[in-house]
């Protein structure tokens, strides 16, 4: 009992912490003007529908990282900060240094890591599946 309360707040500070990050840099592109650029980034990198996959890219970050700090629709939101990291760790930053890129990496394996267990007990979906 005691270890899964530990558990469940220990996933709470890492939903929390990432989520808010993500949402963070995620606001700038979908309210700051900044969704040009990401435009321009996505676009440069070849993907395509340029435009529907920068507002894909800043909406898994903003709403994502929201929905993932409340722990609403929490293996969804893990899932595509998850694809949204890959691209920027292994595409954008590709052949930048480890400093560079490694808030990217950090985001994109604690997704994954989320994706696997689950939000915990202190979410949103644990709310709505009593």
């Amino acid at each position: 009992m005691q270890s899964e309360r530990m558990l469940s707040f220990g996933l709470l500070l890492l939903r929390v912490l990432t989520g808010l990050g993500m949402a963070y840099h995620g606001y700038g592109k979908v309210f700051g003007g900044q969704i040009t650029q990401l435009t321009e980034g996505v676009t440069a990198m070849g993907f395509p529908f340029p435009v529907a996959f920068a507002w894909l890219a800043a909406l898994s970050e903003f709403a994502g990282g929201l929905f993932l700090a409340v722990g609403f629709a929490t293996r969804f939101a893990a899932f595509f900060i998850f694809v949204t990291m890959s691209v920027a760790a292994f595409k954008v930053h590709a052949a930048d240094p480890l400093q560079v890129k490694e808030l990217a990496l950090a985001y994109w394996t604690i997704s994954f890591a989320i994706l696997f267990t689950g939000p915990g007990n202190y979410s949103v979906d644990r709310l709505r599946n009593r």
